[in-house]
């Protein structure tokens, strides 16, 4: 819903496709986007394809509706795919110290609950959870390796 709202400062027009007929968004969040007259909404709906990519360019998309399968063509210059705020953190359940949204929580850093385990991205940050913060995350993981392997006793190493 944030994206949608920001959005709306470029767009004439955004069109939010979601798959349920609910949406996770916190009510205040969900409240000032519907409030928003440049949002429309396809609720229970899913694009099926984004046309004209093959030219370099986006003309429109076809979006099904998953309750009726109807598919309907909306003309469109462009395209923001938000995949949602669930983290991928399932295999490290009861494994390493998590919130109760499952994301892993760090200290000092990127350190966990395991020493030599680090997190750091969207997995660890619930706040901004973007490629670019994940990248500079992913940087201070590596070296909080780097230093944790440097002080692992040689004959330890394998």
């Amino acid at each position: 819903m944030e994206e949608a709202v920001f959005l709306t400062k470029f767009a004439s027009k955004v069109t939010v496709v979601h798959r349920r007929d609910t949406l996770r968004a916190s009510k205040i969040m969900q409240d000032k986007a519907r409030a928003n007259a440049k949002i429309a909404w396809m609720l229970d709906s899913e694009v099926e394809e984004i046309r004209d990519v093959g030219k370099g360019e986006v003309t429109g998309m076809l979006v099904r509706n998953n309750k009726t399968q109807t598919q309907t063509e909306l003309p469109i210059t462009g395209v923001f795919v938000a995949i949602g705020h669930t983290p991928n953190t399932s295999l490290f359940r009861h494994q390493i110290e998590m919130d109760a949204n499952g994301y892993i929580l760090t200290h000092d850093g990127t350190k966990t609950s395991v020493a030599g385990v680090f997190a750091c991205g969207d997995v660890q940050d619930h706040i901004y959870r973007q490629a670019v913060t994940a990248a500079g995350s992913g940087c201070m993981a590596a070296l909080d390796a780097e230093h944790y392997l440097e002080g692992i006793p040689e004959h330890l190493q394998a």
